[in-house]
């Protein structure tokens, strides 16, 4: 085996799914803590207090307590190179969630206890059965009074459409929790609440027909012993492959608040979720131990050092070797980079880094030279697909208060707009900016980072729009001529977004089957790939 195939083998590259409080920025900290990464985890409810979660870096989810952003970190773990994407559990930044879903080659979702599968936890997983993503499954706060584990296992099966192997079962729930049963390692976890570090070692028992447990842990136990051997009769075996295709999930249970079950979480990441493997581009298939380097830009972020005013373009490296200062061709535009300040993340605190393999992300500072979707390469002309944008269901029209700032708001939503948290409208006729988005806290989030990040305070105001289309015509149709043609004639409800892609707006719905049916020649889409709309029948399929 080459270096360069070791090193891909060792890398596990997933991101963490779930529906908003259900824990999953949490279990992100307790991840980093136990993989040694960081020695305190920050509270994610304490939010007056000096500390915060790791993974939220951004002052507005400090002062609210919510992820609205994804975070990249990388730890090692048990000589595997782990790179963890947490992602926004608030629907309207879905978006962001989605595209980070198409670097990753793995999915960790978390479940409350309490709650079961929530709406927000069907979308993502719809997501990741599209691309046969595998997914390990976190059922948390078990130090809560939550539903019975058995109900929580039909019910995953039964809305998710998977089925679900148990590794590990709780013994007991609420104040009466005593720890999780390790089916396959055949021991116990003794529960022992501690929310900040790792303490000493948590009590193990071997064996899990102990007729001593009973004594100790009471009914708890005899309930769970029961459950187990139901399982075992009624359960299906775990299936690697099924588990690979999507088809199947491993179980878990445990209280992240607590540190407790996060462990067998880490190692079943290890030992289950797949390497990096096959990515593909228009033009070919990229093997990920191929030598030549080629990565895709997945997310940008504008003002992770709100100092320097910088913006970052996460790269997931697809295949081969990179190394800092090497030169990388952008396919879109042609252009060369030689990237010296590349780093490697653990959120916010970021690091030099020297070189990179398949299923790494790396940050390359970034001044509008790269876009959401851009493929970087050694020099072959390679354009990965997958990466979407959604047609806007909210529109605001945005002015500067004080018109002395407008260069800078100008400014700011050029770049929060390449982040692609929020989609920026220039019209073709008039000076007022549009923004368009998924839901309203992508507003009041913009409308902070604008007054916090650029000293501009913006009035969003309402829009009379309501629906959006990006438009194409085919060569065989007139092409680059009919579209012209039709965008002089709706002048008045055409607007560009920040890759300059042509887009009709209008008020209602039957306006935009009327404009339709007048312009045959000419396709509207609800969803926009960056590579010039390529494959958008097989995408809207």
């Amino acid at each position: 085996m080459t270096e360069l195939s070791s090193e891909v083998r060792r890398r596990r590259t997933f991101a963490i799914i779930s529906h908003p409080d259900a824990g999953k920025t949490t279990l992100t900290e307790k991840l980093l803590l136990f993989s040694g990464a960081i020695q305190i985890a920050g509270s994610v409810k304490a939010r007056k207090a000096s500390r915060h979660a790791t993974s939220d870096w951004m002052e507005i989810e400090k002062q609210r307590g919510i992820s609205v952003a994804s975070s990249v970190m990388q730890m090692e773990y048990r000589g595997a190179v782990i790179n963890l994407l947490d992602t926004p559990g608030h629907q309207d930044f879905s978006e962001d969630t989605y595209r980070v879903l198409t670097a990753v080659d793995a999915a960790l979702m978390v479940i409350d206890a309490a709650n079961g599968v929530e709406p927000q936890t069907r979308r993502l997983l719809q997501v990741c059965r599209a691309r046969n993503t595998p997914i390990l499954t976190f059922v948390n706060k078990m130090d809560r009074e939550v539903q019975e584990p058995l109900a929580l296992m039909d019910e995953i099966e039964r809305e998710l459409g998977m089925s679900v192997v148990p590794f590990t079962w709780p013994v007991g729930m609420g104040k009466r929790f005593h720890g999780v049963m390790d089916l396959r390692a055949g021991q116990m976890r003794v529960f022992a609440p501690g929310e900040d570090r790792k303490g000493v070692d948590d009590e193990i028992l071997s064996g899990i027909d102990n007729p001593a447990y009973a004594e100790r842990f009471g009914d708890e136990y005899l309930h769970a012993k029961n459950d187990i051997d139901l399982l075992r009769d009624a359960a299906p075996e775990f299936d690697e492959a099924a588990f690979l295709a999507g088809k199947q999930t491993p179980m878990f249970f445990g209280s992240a608040i607590n540190n407790f079950g996060v462990r067998e979480v880490l190692d079943a990441l290890v030992d289950l979720a797949p390497p990096p493997g096959e990515r593909v581009a228009i033009q070919r298939t990229v093997a990920p131990d191929e030598p030549k380097f080629s990565g895709v830009v997945f997310k940008i972020q504008a003002n992770m050092d709100p100092a320097h005013r910088d913006r970052i373009a996460f790269v997931r490296v697809a295949s081969g070797h990179f190394e800092r200062g090497m030169r990388l061709k952008v396919v879109r535009s042609g252009k060369e980079l030689r990237p010296n300040t590349v780093v490697s993340f653990l959120s916010q605190r970021r690091e030099l880094l020297d070189e990179a393999f398949a299923g790494d992300i790396i940050g390359i500072p970034n001044h509008g030279v790269l876009q959401l979707g851009d493929t970087l390469t050694e020099g072959e002309s390679l354009q990965f697909t997958g990466l979407p944008f959604f047609a806007p269901e909210m529109f605001r029209s945005v002015e500067v208060a004080d018109p002395l700032r407008t260069k800078q708001l100008r400014a700011g939503l050029t770049q929060l707009g390449e982040e692609g948290a929020i989609q920026v409208f220039r019209p073709a006729f008039g000076s007022v900016l549009l923004l368009g988005a998924v839901g309203q806290l992508q507003f009041e989030v913009v409308a902070h980072r604008l007054e916090h990040e650029y000293g501009v305070k913006a009035r969003i105001l309402p829009s009379r729009f309501q629906v959006a289309r990006w438009v194409t015509c085919d060569p065989a149709d007139g092409g680059d001529k009919e579209l012209q043609r039709f965008i002089d004639a709706n002048q008045h409800r055409v607007a560009y977004d920040a890759v300059d892609a042509p887009t009709v707006l209008v008020e209602y719905a039957p306006e935009l089957r009327a404009i339709e049916s007048n312009w045959p020649k000419i396709r509207f889409h609800a969803l926009r790939e960056h590579a010039g709309l390529v494959f958008q029948k097989q995408l809207e399929g």
